[in-house]
């Protein structure tokens, strides 16, 4: 097999298996070894071991020698560590990409957002999340670094699965929606200061009412 051909087996085994984690189609505390994984996927142990590892980096499974891949739950505490690193993380992303951000990826960033409010409309609130996901992650790479995109999207992908549960919990945003155009336009006048800030307090309000959502539902890890 050849190293592009091989790569791409395991990026297809990374991408499938971190979409069925953080979709909850493979919840917490779901274990197997790589055998019955790789029988699962339809694909040889070798790609889905290379996939696994790139998981367990991600903080997204546990490998435990002999017995498999184990997923991973999301504590309280680690929910309040991430929104915390992401407050400052996506600040700096939204007032970097003041000056940096094209029309196009304001355009396709609005997009995004009139999506976020049909969702709403419509009381899909699965929809919104995967908008609310896309929105964060749009603005961060319209930071234009690549290094702190990368650690965004990775902060992003662990949180992704909570954020899922505690908004069918909550069943609405568990922040301001609203927060989302602000960011935006302040990006589009060149404000840096005011796009940081409203990121910045977004991120912490959203923590705030996640930290009474998970306290009220008497859960530790989701």
């Amino acid at each position: 097999m050849s190293t592009k051909a091989r790569s791409t087996r395991v990026d297809n085994a990374y991408e499938r298996l971190k979409t069925e984690i953080l979709s909850g189609q493979l919840p917490p505390g779901f274990q197997a070894p790589e055998p019955d994984i790789a029988t699962r996927l339809g694909m040889s142990r070798t790609p889905v071991r290379e996939a696994l590892i790139r998981l367990e980096a991600d903080g997204l499974v546990d490998l435990v020698p002999r017995r498999g891949a184990k997923v991973l739950p999301i504590s309280r505490q680690d929910i309040c560590e991430i929104y915390q690193i992401l407050a400052v993380l996506e600040a700096l992303a939204a007032g970097t990409a003041c000056g940096k951000a094209s029309d196009e990826a304001l355009a396709e960033i609005h997009c995004v957002l009139d999506g976020a409010d049909e969702a709403l409309e419509d009381q899909d609130i699965e929809a919104w999340a995967i908008c609310d996901d896309r929105f964060h992650r749009l603005v961060a790479r319209a930071s234009g670094n690549l290094r702190l995109r990368a650690e965004i999207e990775g902060f992003l992908d662990q949180v992704y699965r909570a954020n899922l549960v505690l908004l069918r919990l909550n069943k609405a945003p568990a922040s301001n929606a609203a927060d989302h155009r602000a960011i935006v336009e302040a990006i589009r006048e060149g404000k840096s200061d005011a796009a940081a800030e409203v990121a910045r307090v977004h991120r912490l309000n959203g923590l705030a009412r996640m930290k009474d959502l998970l306290q009220h539902c008497g859960l530790n890890h989701v």
